[in-house]
């Protein structure tokens, strides 16, 4: 694995929880509906995208206030990004389970209808943290008003494994936003 050059702001090792704080792809829903609010209509109450339009962004926190050891923004490229970002970072691997990676339905709805991986969308105030014990981060942000989930552990070795159910396979590498699919720029 070819390290990823980065500042490193803490530590990441195997062993530790990943945590997503704030929601994938809810930054680019909240583009695509404002780009394509005419086009959407077909499908979507103009309540309803109006809604989409302006679902909150989740703020920004010190993260090492809540026990996080490290952390990666995700953005352009979605969290999948942020992921292998953080993870060639350090040349640590990990296993992520896609069904507990916070998503609202909004989201599922717009990538369904485009054919967007919403991984893969821009994620703007998603935040990918490590912790050496993720559940109780989770419940702390929950406190707080942050949507917080456990998505996963980082592993020894270099792979990046992707599970939903029973089925497993690997990350690959990252590429353009899905919102270059549509022609919006991020």
């Amino acid at each position: 694995m070819r390290r990823i050059e980065r500042v490193c702001k803490g530590s990441l090792r195997p062993g530790q929880d990943l945590v997503a704080a704030g929601y994938a792809g809810l930054a680019g829903t909240r583009r695509i509906a404002a780009e394509r609010a005419e086009e959407l209509k077909q499908w979507f109450s103009p309540a309803y995208i109006e809604e989409l339009r302006k679902a909150p962004a989740a703020n920004v926190l010190d993260w090492t206030v809540w026990g996080a050891a490290e952390w990666e923004e995700a953005g352009e490229g979605g969290i999948y990004t942020a992921l292998w970002t953080l993870s060639g970072a350090y040349g640590v691997g990990f296993t992520v389970d896609l069904r507990k990676i916070p998503v609202k339905q909004g989201t599922i709805e717009i990538c369904e209808r485009y054919g967007l991986n919403p991984y893969r969308l821009w994620s703007e105030g998603c935040t990918v943290l490590a912790a050496d014990n993720g559940g109780r981060l989770a419940e702390r942000l929950a406190a707080e008003g942050v949507d917080a989930a456990v998505i996963g552990c980082v592993r020894e070795g270099i792979v990046r494994e992707v599970t939903y159910g029973d089925v497993r396979g690997f990350m690959e590498r990252p590429r353009e936003d899905e919102l270059c699919r549509l022609g919006i720029a991020v």
